[in-house]
């Protein structure tokens, strides 16, 4: 199993806040660490990737290719966030690039991994699944919400601008 601190970083995130402890060590034995040096890339735009990522420590910034040899930083993910979560569900290929901002830390977790505790694990399996849903739509809220903010700032609308 992972070391305390990691272990209680994955039991706090979004993906282990609902497992129990015994759920939440039985979830780290199937993830595997992986360290990335500052401007590595984890996943690239576009690319197709089956995993999973909850930062343990360090920071990753989703960002998209501009098309000049450039980028715009989208969002920018801390220790707990979880990263991937749509190709993990989906299986599609990436929108945004996700690339360390600093010496990063993170936890995999393949789909095939998750899938592997289904027989046994059912509850557990729902769970993660659940966590990983209600992040992706609360990214969607405040992507929704900061849409209306820049139209009513485009459009002048509502008084507040």
């Amino acid at each position: 199993m992972a070391n305390t601190t990691n272990y209680e970083i994955l039991c706090a995130s979004p993906l282990g806040i609902d497992l129990g402890k015994d759920d939440c060590a039985l979830l780290s034995k199937v993830m595997s660490t992986r360290k990335l040096e500052d401007n590595d890339v984890l996943i690239q735009e576009g690319q197709v990737d089956d995993s999973l990522h909850v930062i343990i420590n360090g920071r990753l910034a989703a960002t998209r290719n501009t098309g000049h040899e450039d980028y715009v930083t989208l969002h920018t993910l801390k220790p707990g966030d979880m990263a991937g979560a749509m190709g993990f569900v989906d299986g599609e290929e990436h929108s945004a690039t996700l690339r360390a901002l600093c010496n990063t830390e993170i936890y995999t977790l393949k789909r095939q991994d998750l899938e592997s505790l289904i027989e046994n694990n059912p509850e557990l399996v729902y769970k993660v699944m659940r966590s990983v849903i209600r992040s992706v739509h609360k990214t969607m809220l405040n992507m929704n919400r900061q849409f209306v903010e820049m139209n009513n700032y485009i459009m002048k609308e509502h008084g507040r601008y």
